[in-house]
């Protein structure tokens, strides 16, 4: 990689980072504050406000994807981050769910990550894509790290309305390093209107993708409406001592998620890694479901999630870029990060839902049929041909 490939890679890999550490820290405990708000006694409300995000960023992504590609990637992206931070005071100041759900819904009218991952595809070389990508993964895992164990403690210190508003301090840190540190974008070929999307929309093997980022991210909003609550309850364990749990199931997925990530990249594995990723990601489910009744079982389940979400959070954007036109990668992304924040938004509203009226098991098993027919559709995928080698510019 050239040095403009490492600062473009490490730069946008540091924004998703601040921007979702700040998504982040709310996952592992609003469940347990949000009792003690009006309203927040009832479970679909609760799964409501944590998929409340995702249904602006569905929304607005492809709106988002499409002017990144007219108007240019940096412009948007702080345009973005700027509602963001709006929405992160406005979800500080509020005093009971509704407000935390109005708040939440402004954050995600901040739908950069389609802008974000064009930039970085814009960027970089072809053959060097999958590292960027995997930099950029690999930062919203560790910003998962970061948040797991982080938020119990900021939560016994500075509360939730504490904690919205730092994610709203993150932000603002996001814009600057947009503006002072990631590269400027190339002068590239702009396609304006909707043939992209059109074009895009059609495409078998996005569609794939598309799929699966959509039940990727309803898996993991729908377990945050139920962990933390299990924890207290199978283990006894206050909120401000769940990374007790949350930090080593996190730094072994690491471990085993590296070479995973670099034997598909490396080996031509890309097939084989991405759909074993899926598998476990089944089995997970399941796992939860009938043998998480205790906070070991529970921590081996979260420690094999992390392993499989990590690899396929690397993975993923990579692969979209590779497969898109070259002139429609906004595009893609937008609907990419559309569907995706889709299962943000359903993940936490059919979650509590299923789970107030049909018990958690319900939850677990609809995630893990879910998974299986993404696994049925990851195996009859064709993968990008090999990278060509090119020289640097």
């Amino acid at each position: 990689m050239s040095a403009g490939e490492k600062r473009a890679g490490i730069s946008l890999a540091a924004i998703f980072a601040l921007r979702m550490l700040g998504l982040f820290l709310i996952l592992p405990v609003f469940a347990i504050y949000a009792k003690d708000l009006p309203g927040g006694d009832d479970m679909a409300m609760v799964g409501f406000a944590l998929g409340a995000y995702g249904f602006t960023q569905a929304c607005l992504q492809i709106a988002y994807g499409a002017a990144s590609d007219r108007f240019g990637r940096k412009p948007v992206i702080v345009f973005g981050l700027l509602l963001f931070v709006a929405g992160s005071f406005v979800a500080a100041a509020a005093d009971d769910i509704a407000g935390v759900i109005v708040g939440r819904i402004l954050q995600g009218a901040g739908a950069i990550s389609a802008a974000v991952t064009a930039l970085a595809a814009d960027l970089t070389r072809e053959q060097h894509l999958t590292k960027v990508m995997a930099m950029i993964g690999s930062s919203i895992g560790l910003a998962f790290a970061l948040s797991t164990v982080g938020a119990p403690l900021l939560y016994s210190v500075i509360g939730m309305p504490g904690i919205f508003a730092l994610t709203g301090i993150l932000a603002l840190l996001a814009i600057f390093v947009v503006l002072k540190v990631v590269p400027a974008a190339p002068a590239i070929p702009r396609q304006p209107g909707w043939a992209s999307f059109v074009e895009v929309l059609g495409h078998p093997q996005l569609l794939r993708m598309n799929f699966g980022v959509f039940v990727l991210h309803l898996m993991q909003t729908a377990m945050w409406v139920l962990v933390p609550t299990a924890l207290v309850a199978t283990g006894g364990l206050p909120a401000a001592e769940h990374w007790k749990i949350y930090l080593p199931a996190v730094l072994l997925s690491f471990v085993i998620m590296v070479p995973a990530v670099l034997a598909a990249d490396r080996h031509g594995r890309l097939k084989l890694v991405f759909n074993a990723a899926i598998a476990l990601l089944v089995a997970v489910q399941l796992g939860f479901g009938f043998f998480g009744g205790d906070v070991v079982l529970l921590s081996l389940w979260l420690m094999l999630f992390f392993v499989a979400f990590n690899v396929l959070e690397a993975m993923q954007p990579s692969l979209i870029s590779r497969i898109a036109p070259p002139h429609a990668k906004g595009a893609a992304l937008g609907v990419y990060n559309t569907t995706q924040s889709l299962g943000l938004f359903l993940g936490g509203v059919a979650g509590g839902s299923l789970a107030k009226h049909s018990g958690q098991n319900a939850v677990w098993l609809a995630c893990a049929a879910l998974g299986a027919v993404w696994l049925a559709f990851g195996m009859t995928m064709k993968m990008p041909p090999p990278r060509v080698q090119q020289s640097p510019a």
